[in-house]
């Protein structure tokens, strides 16, 4: 698979909705993690990143111009012991609840599918690092319709053990703009990653498209002391 420059992924495409990039740095010290959120709809827009606990969770700015929380209120990342979950919806939680009870990130997921905005029916998009004494290894998940048709729920997992410094995966919701929006297709994208937290953060922001891009989650884990360095972008200020 190419190796694709993920400022480029982002630049040329003017709506890939919600991303996961998830790999590990350029000088093999860090886990990378990154998730984005974007916007076309002014109820969509109308929203914050905020830190809770070790995790983060999404707000209105505005509260009085929140019409429908349903589907765009939610965690997208929380900690369960040295499992770090990142998900483009409520499906977070279930992968925490149902990992805690000793269920595995595939069968959590078995228990959900797309989103039920019709004729969308945008994909649900998963990833979850593991750590541990011999480094860190990495899942991500796709659910999705078969090409737009409801009565079918396509499940797709990926695992990616032994990471390589300077390589992610990246993967989004939607391939680009449209009526209805075109799902994701394939697997996870191959990206370089590289730079300190602040570059990569500026990198991804700075290559997300100006009018609909709404907020970004960075994190950098410290593959020798656990130690996790976070940056968040809102749009809204």
């Amino acid at each position: 698979m190419k190796k694709l420059d993920l400022a480029k992924e982002l630049s040329t495409n003017a709506y890939p909705g919600r991303g996961i990039v998830i790999g590990k740095s350029d000088c093999g010290k860090f886990a990378v993690t990154a998730y984005f959120i974007m916007g076309r709809s002014e109820n969509s827009r109308n929203r914050v990143f905020i830190e809770e606990g070790r995790g983060i969770r999404t707000e209105a700015f505005d509260p009085s111009k929140l019409t429908d929380p349903h589907l765009i209120i939610y965690a997208p990342v929380r900690v369960l012991g040295n499992k770090l979950i990142v998900t483009n919806g409520d499906q977070t939680d279930t992968i925490y609840e149902l990992m805690d009870k000793q269920y595995t990130f595939e069968q959590a997921l078995r228990t959900r599918e797309f989103e039920d905005d019709a004729p969308n029916f945008t994909p649900r998009i998963s990833g979850i690092l593991r750590f541990g004494e011999e480094g860190f290894n990495y899942a991500m998940s796709i659910l999705k319709s078969a090409n737009g048709n409801p009565e079918s729920c396509q499940r797709y997992t990926f695992s990616y053990t032994n990471p390589i410094a300077g390589e992610g995966h990246f993967i989004h919701t939607y391939m680009g703009d449209g009526s209805p929006l075109p799902s994701f297709e394939g697997e996870p994208k191959l990206v370089g990653i590289s730079g300190n937290i602040d570059e990569f953060t500026d990198m991804l922001w700075n290559n997300l498209n100006a009018d609909n891009k709404v907020s970004l989650f960075v994190r950098y884990v410290d593959l020798e002391t656990n130690a996790e360095e976070t940056r968040i972008v809102n749009k809204n200020k």
